[in-house]
């Protein structure tokens, strides 16, 4: 099939196309960047809806590098720019790079004012970090490695003192409910162990998607189970854009001990000189690329995972560059080590590449709006032009809070200003929420995340994408009675069918059939529905040669 085409292009959207309807602002979405932009919309009446208690869902809460920002001596905005244009392997949106980089010293101080305590030295500069393809110490911490789990419990302090924030905790996001190609509310379900498992409608003057990444379609990955690729699947079938689902950054130090999700080794422990080696002793990355640990992460992740590959074990060894220091330098680590039995100040902690972060997702302007009217995206869900085919390190926190301040600016400008103070009370509407059986959901997600791991992962080939689009059509068509179970197996159609779409190897898309960049592919992603249905009818296999049970 021909490469992607950017037949497909955002709305420029000048505004609703009529009056905004009745009620809230609908966030859904629990992270940092659904918090933050809840809070810029203040006074406004917003609606958050959280599938966990807050806190306990979101990837943002185990961030551990920090908040990348060009805050610090002899770093400027302009450097920060370039370095994520560098690092986005040729299709980062150059004015989107400058935008957020400008804009990221405000939305740091923002934070500040929101009772975030970043680290600082004794004459009150921020303590910075640097890490993998950053030109600059620039990552912005608190101590060490707590920068999610204390931006996270910051927001939302201040988001349980806002009076004008209803959050309804222990509620899904079922789909989305539209008319003439504008969206007018979010159809909720509360599983049945939490309440009745009907549905309910909330009405919504703006929805704005912010339920992070697609971590939980892949079988190892360091993001929690909530980050399902739900809200991917759901504007696409609501006829929104997605953009660059192809690109999945894969994190090369997850630890390796068992545990789902994969507890992470933050980037910062190589930038404070921590080094790779495999089971032989051997430090590998230095014959890979002249900046050895701290090459870009999609170099990092395919040299572990060839190792692996090779039957060499890599490790982590922290003992030299960190040692007795680490429990304090880095407690959130030196804590998910422990409890695997792992002593880092003596002992190598074993490692390998997860699935940490998806640069796709859907597709929005610089102001978040996406190609629906009355829908915005924000965060890891959104693709906003700014990672390109590698996001550099910590700069999605930083996309976050940038993003959240103008989607709340846009939609600010847009709805009528008396709109304050009451909450729309969502009703149930027709149809059972009853959950699927379990035992079965449990089976094809098995499949699912062992298909994309295997077919969609660090490496890809042609006939291993086909292999996947179609082993993934067929588990669609046999699962769909499970909502849940079917966004989730659109988000990973769209994923690989991308992936198959782009014939060439670049930032966190790596082809072992196309290992070369194509200068002439040096462009962005637009994909539909329509595009992954026109795609699936060329990629059936017959049926009796799909064992959907199994990717063997």
């Amino acid at each position: 099939m021909a490469a992607p085409k950017k037949r497909h292009a955002v709305r420029e959207f000048q505004g609703f196309t009529g009056e905004p309807g009745p009620g809230d602002v609908v966030i859904i979405g629990a992270g940092l960047a659904g918090l933050f932009t809840a809070l810029k919309l203040a006074p406004l009446p917003v609606t958050v809806i959280a599938a966990a208690p807050l806190g306990e869902g979101a990837s943002s809460m185990w961030a551990q590098g920090g908040i990348a920002a060009a805050v610090g001596e002899g770093d400027s905005t302009a450097k920060h720019a370039a370095d994520t244009i560098e690092a986005g392997a040729g299709i980062v949106d150059p004015k989107v790079a400058h935008l957020v980089a400008e804009e990221g010293p405000d939305r740091i101080r923002d934070l500040l004012g929101y009772g975030v305590p970043f680290d600082r030295d004794l004459e009150g500069h921020y303590v910075l970090s640097k890490e993998a393809a950053h030109s600059e110490k620039r990552v912005v911490r608190v101590s060490g490695d707590k920068a999610g789990a204390a931006i996270m419990q910051a927001l939302i302090a201040a988001v349980r003192a806002t009076p004008s924030i209803r959050v309804l905790e222990g509620y899904e996001a079922d789909d989305l409910i539209v008319t003439n190609n504008r969206v007018e509310g979010v159809r909720l379900i509360r599983p049945t162990a939490l309440g009745n498992g009907r549905y309910a409608f909330v009405p919504a003057s703006a929805v704005i998607l912010a339920t992070g990444g697609v971590g939980a379609l892949f079988a190892l990955t360091t993001n929690p189970p909530y980050a399902k690729g739900e809200a991917l699947a759901m504007a696409a079938r609501a006829g929104a854009v997605i953009a660059d689902p192809e690109f999945v950054q894969f994190h090369p130090t997850a630890i390796d001990a068992g545990i789902d999700p994969a507890p992470l080794a933050t980037e910062a422990l190589r930038g404070e000189g921590a080094t790779l080696v495999n089971s032989e002793g051997g430090r590998f990355m230095l014959a890979i690329d002249p900046r050895g640990e701290l090459a870009p992460r999609d170099v990092v992740a395919r040299a572990v995972y060839n190792e692996l590959n090779a039957g060499r074990p890599v490790y982590l060894d922290c003992r030299a560059a960190i040692g007795e220091h680490f429990e304090k330098e880095f407690p959130t680590v030196w804590g998910h080590c422990r409890r695997a039995g792992i002593d880092p100040s003596k002992d190598l902690i074993p490692v390998a590449p997860a699935e940490h972060y998806h640069m796709g997702g859907i597709a929005t302007d610089s102001n978040g709006r996406t190609s629906l009217t009355g829908l915005w995206a924000v965060g890891e869900v959104a693709s906003t032009g700014l990672h390109g085919a590698n996001r550099l390190a910590s700069n999605s926190l930083l996309e976050a809070v940038v993003f959240g301040a103008r989607v709340a600016n846009d939609i600010r400008d847009l709805l009528p200003h008396d709109r304050i103070g009451n909450f729309v009370i969502p009703h149930r509407i027709p149809g059972s929420g009853r959950a699927a059986d379990t035992a079965s959901r449990q089976e094809a997600l098995k499949t699912l995340r062992s298909i994309m791991t295997k077919y969609v992962g660090v490496q890809r080939s042609g006939t291993g994408l086909k292999t996947a689009l179609a082993k993934l059509t067929a588990l669609s068509d046999a699962s769909s009675n499970d909502r849940v179970l079917s966004n989730m197996l659109l988000a990973a159609r769209l994923i690989a069918a991308a992936a198959l779409m782009r014939k060439e190897s670049r930032g966190g898309h790596y082809r072992t059939d196309y290992p070369h960049t194509n200068p002439l592919l040096a462009h962005r992603t637009f994909i539909t529905l329509a595009d992954l249905d026109a795609l699936d009818e060329t990629t059936k296999m017959p049926t009796d040669a799909l064992p959907v049970a199994a990717c063997s």
